[in-house]
Formats: structure tokens, sequence, C-alpha cells
């Protein structure tokens, strides 16, 4: 069980802000494992979102206690998986071979690409989780914000199953935790996922919503996938950042598209 928290802890140390106890340590193999804990991770971040716009909502209006409680999930994570797709946009609108594609992800300057797609991706989310306030309890999107941001890393670690890491340099820095992940460390992931599903059930998701936001993440991880293995002949840690993204968007869209 200590190596289990050891293993959270260290998804927990590379994936948010969040202090960890030093004994926890850091190694590439131990990031590698705790692969895991990636949709726990999101239960986590999901829930201090989820906490910040219950807080907000009972003095503050519904749309800015919204856009606080993104804020809260940014910074928590320090726009980790926000960076990830600036650089996959960037790579994949201005590179047209595999090589300048990844040499652009890797660079560090913001472009075009990558700025717009953070406007749409922040402007998507937001009037989507406002949409939903308008349409549920803020019981029932509290949850939603759990179980989109524990499924969409469940998105990007499905990934690692399928697919292969292709960057083949020491400098990038996730890849101790982009390498294959096991299949036993994906049932781990999955069942996370599974029981956060039934929590947003319980909380009043009829099953066609809880079902057609089920399919949107997939059918957005199927095209990312296509599209990824077409471009590149695989995916980097940013890749996978942007995953998580466009999932958790496509999450939230399936549920408004079956109102």
């Amino acid at each position: 069980m200590l190596q289990e928290l050891r293993l959270f802890l260290t998804a927990v140390q590379f994936f948010t802000r969040i202090p960890v106890p030093a004994w926890v340590g850091h190694c590439p193999q131990q990031l590698n494992q705790a692969s895991r804990y990636f949709p726990l991770v999101g239960i986590l971040v999901g829930l201090l979102s989820a906490a910040s716009l219950w807080l907000c909502a009972q003095i503050l209006p519904l749309p800015l206690s919204v856009g606080l409680s993104m804020a809260v999930g940014i910074l928590v994570t320090g726009a980790f998986h926000e960076d990830g797709l600036s650089d996959f946009a960037d790579g994949l609108g201005g590179g047209f071979t595999p090589d300048k594609a990844l040499s652009i992800m890797k660079d560090s300057r913001v472009g075009a690409y990558g700025a717009i797609s953070l406007i749409l991706i922040l402007l998507l989310k937001y009037q989507a989780l406002v949409e939903l306030c308008r349409a549920h309890s803020l019981l029932f999107v509290a949850v939603t914000l759990i179980a989109a941001h524990s499924f969409s890393r469940l998105m990007a670690a499905s990934l690692m199953l399928t697919q292969h890491y292709i960057r083949d340099d020491d400098s990038a820095r996730a890849k101790p935790a982009a390498q294959q992940i096991s299949p036993a460390s994906f049932a781990i992931a999955l069942l996370t996922c599974l029981a956060v599903l039934v929590l947003l059930f319980a909380a009043g998701a009829p099953a066609a919503k809880l079902l057609a936001a089920v399919l949107a993440a997939l059918l957005m991880r199927a095209y990312l996938a296509w599209r990824l293995q077409k471009r590149l002949g695989g995916y980097t840690g940013d890749c996978l950042g942007a995953v998580q993204q466009l999932t958790e968007l496509a999450f939230y869209l399936g549920l408004l598209a079956a109102i």
C-alpha cells in the first residue's frame, strides 16, 4: 500500500503543482508505473475545481463561478495540459513533415495555431459548463467536472496503450511517463473511471446522457489517435495533453447534446 501511495503521489507531483512529501522521491521507472493513477489525479483536479465552483456560486453569479473554477484547475496543474495542446496545435498546424512537426512542438514559443487553439478550448469549455449549470443542478455540474477530468486522462493513458512514444531525445520532460502503459495498469485506470461514471449516474445523469458523453470522448480520442498515427507515427507528451483537453471538452458536449 505504501508503494501504491508513492506511485499516486508521484503522479500528483508530475501532473500538478501540489506539494508532495520528500520521501516520495522520483525516478523514471517510478513515474512510468504511476501512469495507472492518471485518472485518479484527474479526480483530484476535478474535486478542487468542483469545490471552487460550489464555493464561488454561494456568493457570485454562476458564469463567474464557472470561470473561477476553470482558473483553479489551470492553477493546480500549472497549465500542463493546455501547454501540450498549444504545442500540439502548432506542430501539426505548421509542420508538414513529422520531423518538422516535432521540432515545432519542442519550441517553447507559442504560434498562431497554439494561441487560437487555447482561446477556442477555453471559450468552448467555459460555455459548455455554463450551459450545463443552466440545465442541471450545481451538484450535477460539480460531479461532471470530476468525471470529465478523470475520463479525459484515461483517454490520454489509452493512447499509451495503443501507440508508441516517438521522441528519442532525453531532453523531453514527459518521456519517463510517456512509455507504453501495461494492461494491468490500464485496467486500474479504467476501474477508477468506471467508479466516477457510476457516481455521475448517481448524481442524476440519465443513462443516455452518460452514454453520449462517453461516446463523444471516445470518438474524439479515436480521431486524434488516427491523426497522430498518420502525421507523426506515434505520440509525444504534448499529444497526451491535447488528448486530455479535447476529450474533456467532448465529454461536456456529449452531455449537452443529449439534453
